[in-house]
């Protein structure tokens, strides 16, 4: 926690919070303005594929020109296109919300590489103690994003949500000033201070498992509970708080999960979080509606999320070049895998119900938890701190 009070670290981490919070308000947003659900659904595909499949790219071009513009112009971009989106009507609305996605894509790689490295300065090398605070931070943002939002349309309308880029404007212009050196992100290597880490293609491959079975999980459980819950006559207030606490657990295990990647190996950490993740999402397929979902549901966020930081922190030893264009292409296709798999997922949840979609993403933890068995052994950090 003291890496907060670093004043380049804290300026990274609230501006993935203001990112996230711009992210998580969309779908707020296009309900507000009437969309249906099928035009809710090719937006948001088109707004999450526009920020994964660029990252990138804006990962390999912050490599070679420095960090400086990316970060702090991320923000801006977002403030700027959110800020029209809002204020123009139509179609001109929505194609500047989807063009702010871009603001995302530029942000995430970067602040990424600019998390890891001060987890090595700061933290004397947990980086994955550095990388999940700051996913906590964005996770945090999904959080508050949709409540702040709802809570600003209810009161001004569409205009008033031009408060949140007034908000982020200083936050883009802080990353700016921290980051004037603009010095260049070192090169990704597979190796830590005392030993070289050997990946052979079957480690690639698991990794590779891995992180789509977790982002398949977790975009299951997110996006289709909350309809489970309302077709079992729930009111907003109960399927909204279900999805805050989905978040909200994520964030802690994110955290946590961070916190044991540096300490012990890295790869049971991630299958032993995946194993227990199953047990909650089991449970919840075989219980229907029951008090315990409030324990449950964040459980299997906090077990699910766990692994997040250990899996970007690992891609980005593992893939050539920038340590940006490796953090760039592991977000990317976390975020990507996510969508194509809720693609398959949500027919079967029309068809043959939630509690069946809930088994396969039992199943397909437990699978990602054996994948992680793959994955090579690490040195683990020694430090106390």
């Amino acid at each position: 926690m003291p890496l907060f009070l670093d004043s380049l670290f804290a300026s990274i981490a609230l501006g993935h919070f203001m990112v996230d919070v711009f992210n998580s308000s969309r779908p707020v947003l296009l309900t507000f303005l009437g969309l249906g659900e099928t035009q809710i659904a090719l937006i948001s595909t088109i707004y999450i594929w526009a920020s994964a499949l660029s990252q990138p790219f804006f990962g390999w071009l912050s490599d070679r020109i420095g960090p400086r513009w990316l970060a702090s112009g991320g923000v801006l971009w977002m403030t700027v296109f959110y800020a029209l989106a809002v204020f123009l009507p139509g179609n001109a609305g929505l194609i500047c919300l989807i063009t702010a996605a871009l603001g995302s894509a530029a942000y995430h790689p970067v602040g990424t590489v600019q998390a890891t490295l001060q987890g090595r300065e700061k933290l004397k090398g947990r980086e994955a103690t550095a990388a999940s605070l700051f996913f906590t931070s964005g996770q945090v943002g999904h959080f508050i994003g949709p409540i702040l939002t709802g809570l600003i349309l209810a009161k001004m309308g569409a205009p008033g949500l031009v408060s949140l880029s007034v908000i982020s404007i200083p936050v883009g212009l802080a990353l700016a000033r921290g980051l004037s050196a603009n010095h260049p992100h070192p090169q990704a290597v597979a190796a830590t201070k005392s030993g070289t880490l050997r990946w052979g293609v079957g480690a690639i491959l698991a990794l590779t498992a891995v992180a789509t079975l977790q982002s398949w999980a977790q975009s299951n459980i997110l996006n289709f509970a909350p309809k489970y819950l309302k077709d079992m006559g729930q009111s907003a207030a109960v399927y909204g708080n279900m999805a805050g606490l989905f978040m909200g657990g994520s964030a802690l295990g994110n955290f946590i999960g961070g916190h044991l990647g540096d300490r012990y190996h890295k790869k049971f950490v991630v299958s032993m979080s995946l194993l227990m993740a199953s047990i909650p999402i089991f449970i919840m397929s075989k219980i229907g509606w029951t008090g315990w979902l409030y324990l449950l549901i964040p459980l299997s966020g906090m077990f699910t999320g766990a692994v997040l930081s250990i899996i970007v922190v690992l891609a980005q030893r593992l893939l050539p070049g920038g340590m940006a264009l490796a953090s760039g292409l592991a977000l990317g296709f976390i975020f990507s895998v996510g969508a194509l798999g809720m693609l398959l997922t949500g027919p079967m949840a029309e068809t043959q119900g939630f509690p069946t979609v809930l088994v396969l993403t039992s199943g397909l933890v437990l699978a990602g938890a054996m994948f992680a068995l793959a994955l090579p052994k690490e040195t683990v950090s020694k430090s106390p701190y």
